[in-house]
């Protein structure tokens, strides 16, 4: 193993779809060493369930120069109706990326297996974790290799993001409370004779709904369900039954034809209690499981790990003290639980049958059309560019906010100077210290900049693009002080922070 002979900084990622592939590519960026377990073979699926980036994650994809490659094969959608009454318009996010991506999950776990190789990533397949044990400096994690051999492997931390059916959460004995919400959701990969008339049709009757997204090689994905027809996923699917839910959820078929590939499942809604044990992590699936309705169970994985990672690069590199680590369950644990609400929610929606459930639902969604702070709401959390992170007492109102992208004074953007996993002090355009004069240790991590505009405020921008502090006025003591305390180290010359 690449970290065997530096157990203190090595990181064991378990599972390598978009959730842990994101969290290894960041973390080898970043210097540390990284080494991925996955127990399939070396194979990129396409048979993957998620087809939506939400703004948020498109925006922490800019932050890594993965944005744009994506936003070329995918297509953006900028508008959505769901049950034949709710307009969803998209253009007034307050986000370059105001829009959803449709693409298949496999095109973006390309994306980022190819930057985890570039950045030097172990990669381990055919490799299961039989067991997990941890001390006071480090885990031990005892894999089952391809021949059948089981050998073991040290590091200073582990991260399961190994799925709904996690190893690694067991191993640790969290439990996974919840529940299934529905079962034989069917889904099935099909040509279709007759185009749909938009990118991603959707709908939901009493009795059925139905999502159909396509992969972009003259497939589509039909994912729907049928209320009179609940049986256990075992249960053979063939053609007829998937053609007979979408017509009556969207109305038609669209002629489709050649499937290569079905399949039942059922919708479970679970999280686990705590993100962490000790020096043991979970993102993704292995954390949180949710209906597919939103669109946000993949995309709420890359937001966790977009949050772990620049913590776990920190403390290993000796750059912030342990108790960082304590903030990914504080900050990660709620987001998850509000994504179980909210997708329950629109499940439960979809599923209504009674006429007063009915009228309840056209009520609803009259009033989301008619309201723009509420549509604004529900907006903002699906896509989720409308989450904070608490922040401490005393702090400035900023603090724990996501900033949206800007222009600064140099004609670049703030996404652009977030990449390398670095803070970056953005100051009034008056002041005079530049990237090129922070010295020392803070260097590689640290990246100051201008508003392009005449606004006073100091902020300074967390990796993941939260704010870490911020203040009214460009006090150069104060901004120190709030650089050694989240950034560490020492570097910048405080007399040209006057202005």
């Amino acid at each position: 193993m690449n970290g065997s002979s530096y157990p203190d900084r090595t990181v064991i990622v378990v599972g390598s779809g978009p959730t842990g592939l994101l969290l290894a590519g960041g973390l080898a960026a970043a210097g540390v060493p990284v080494t991925v377990l996955e127990k399939r073979p070396q194979k990129i699926s396409n048979l993957s369930r998620a087809f939506v980036l939400h703004a948020r994650t498109l925006e922490q994809l800019d932050a890594r120069a993965l944005a744009d490659e994506l936003e070329a094969v995918g297509q953006a959608l900028d508008r959505l109706r769901l049950f034949g009454r709710l307009d969803v318009d998209l253009t007034t996010l307050p986000s370059r990326f105001n829009h959803l991506l449709v693409l298949p999950q496999y095109e973006v776990e390309k994306a980022l297996l190819r930057r985890a190789v570039e950045a030097g990533v172990d990669f381990r397949y055919e490799s299961e974790v039989v067991g997990l044990s941890q001390d006071a400096d480090g885990v031990t994690v005892a894999v089952r290799g391809p021949g059948g051999a089981t050998e073991s492997l040290r590091a200073a931390y582990a991260v399961g993001a190994d799925g709904m059916r996690s190893a690694v959460r067991d191993a640790v004995g969290l439990p996974f409370p919840g529940r299934s919400v529905i079962r034989s959701v069917v889904l099935a990969d099909v040509r279709l004779a007759e185009k749909p008339d938009t990118v991603l049709t959707v709908n939901a009757t009493g009795d059925a709904w139905a999502f159909l997204a396509p992969f972009g090689d003259d497939y589509y994905r039909i994912i729907g369900w049928y209320r009179g027809r609940d049986v256990p996923d075992s249960e053979p699917l063939d053609l007829d039954e998937v053609r007979e839910i979408t017509r009556l959820a969207l109305g038609r078929d669209f002629g489709m034809y050649d499937a290569r590939w079905m399949s039942r499942f059922k919708s479970d809604e679970r999280q686990a209690p705590s993100y962490r044990v000790g020096r043991v992590f979970l993102a993704g699936d292995a954390a949180h499981v949710h209906t597919p309705a939103g669109g946000q169970g993949m995309n709420t994985g890359l937001q966790d790990t977009a949050n772990l990672g620049w913590k776990l690069a920190a403390v290993i590199d000796g750059h912030a003290g342990p108790e960082l680590l304590d903030t990914y369950q504080a900050e990660r644990h709620p987001v998850g639980k509000a994504v179980l609400r909210s997708s329950g929610g629109i499940v439960r929606l979809a599923m209504v049958k009674r006429p007063w459930s009915l009228a309840l639902r056209a009520v609803l969604m009259g009033f989301l059309n008619n309201f723009a702070p509420a549509r604004s709401k529900v907006n903002s959390q699906i896509t989720g560019i409308g989450y904070a992170y608490a922040a401490p007492r005393g702090s400035h109102r900023l603090t724990g906010t996501r900033v949206p992208d800007v222009t600064l004074a140099d004609g670049g953007r703030l996404y652009e100077a977030l990449r390398g996993g670095r803070f970056v002090l953005v100051t009034p355009r008056t002041h005079a210290t530049t990237a090129h004069e922070v010295k020392g240790d803070r260097r590689n991590r640290l990246a100051v900049e201008h508003w392009a505009s005449d606004r006073r405020t100091a902020l300074l921008v967390r990796p993941d693009g939260y704010v870490a502090w911020a203040a009214d006025t460009a006090d150069p003591a104060a901004i120190e002080a709030a650089l050694a305390e989240h950034v560490g180290g020492k570097g910048l010359p405080l007399k040209r922070l006057v202005a």
